[in-house]
């Protein structure tokens, strides 16, 4: 199975991270940046939906996405065209990820950036922290209860904003549990990979209302969009077809005009 695959090559990235900064390093640069206000849960706190447009050379669905990667320039595009926040792919191995893209991308943006990873291990928040992100990933497939909690803790800690991903109504019961402030459904199962956007729809009540609540993965356009709205999504994580669209300024307007 791909997700256990994704998960045990984060935790051997983690242990070799460790044996070349110790996290009691790490924790100590981490905790020195200044904490911020939570700029990224901000930004999906507001009226309208809100548009988290994602950086990602690859899938392990898709293969490679996009050929060339201006992955700085994608992100100024993304910034230009109106998104809400930028989620960056550091996972190297299936996304082609990396630190460094999060971290160059982080030192010119003003946008709220999250980090998109396989969050095993506290030493991946504190490597947040310091590669410039305003939020993480925790995925509720991948982790206990206890690490839901000790983890979005942690990050909120550093001011750091934690989107816990759901897939099923046991997970998102398991999300709202932890204390999350940010709960999204992937509309992905990534079990198999595939997409059903009714799985968003379907968990929406079970969100609390004080949470923030974000339609992950599958939006392929203006449609996917205005169901989002209607459904009561605050916010939608757009992939894909943002890497894909040859203007991303028209494309993500339209996403906004669909979604009014």
């Amino acid at each position: 199975m791909i997700l256990d695959e994704l998960a045990e090559h984060a935790r051997f990235r983690v242990e070799e991270a460790k044996c070349r900064f110790p996290i009691e390093q790490l924790e100590e640069c981490a905790r020195s940046l200044p904490k911020g206000d939570f700029p990224f849960e901000k930004a999906l706190r507001k009226p309208s939906l809100s548009f988290i447009c994602e950086v990602k050379k690859a899938s392990p669905s898709k293969g490679i996405i996009v050929e060339q990667f201006p992955y700085r320039d994608i992100a100024k595009e993304y910034e230009a065209a109106g998104a809400d926040a930028v989620s960056v792919l550091t996972e190297p191995k299936w996304f082609l990820g990396s630190d460094a893209c999060l971290k160059e991308i982080a030192e010119e943006a003003t946008l709220p950036l999250l980090r998109k990873d396989f969050t095993v291990d506290l030493y991946q928040i504190y490597e947040a922290k310091t590669l410039g992100a305003s939020a993480v990933l925790l995925i509720c497939t991948v982790l206990s209860d206890r690490q839901l909690r000790d983890f979005r803790e942690a990050a909120e800690g550093l001011g750091l904003s934690a989107l816990v991903e759901a897939h099923t109504a046991e997970e998102v019961r398991r999300a709202a549990a932890s204390g999350a402030s940010l709960i999204g459904v992937n509309n992905r199962d990534l079990k198999t990979f595939q997409v059903d956007l009714s799985a968003a729809v379907s968990l929406r009540s079970l969100v609390p209302p004080e949470a923030v609540f974000v339609s992950e993965s599958g939006l392929r356009g203006p449609e996917d969009a205005a169901r989002a709205a209607a459904f009561g999504a605050d916010a939608v994580l757009v992939g894909e077809a943002m890497m894909k669209a040859p203007d991303k300024a028209a494309f993500l307007a339209s996403l906004r005009e669909a979604a009014r």
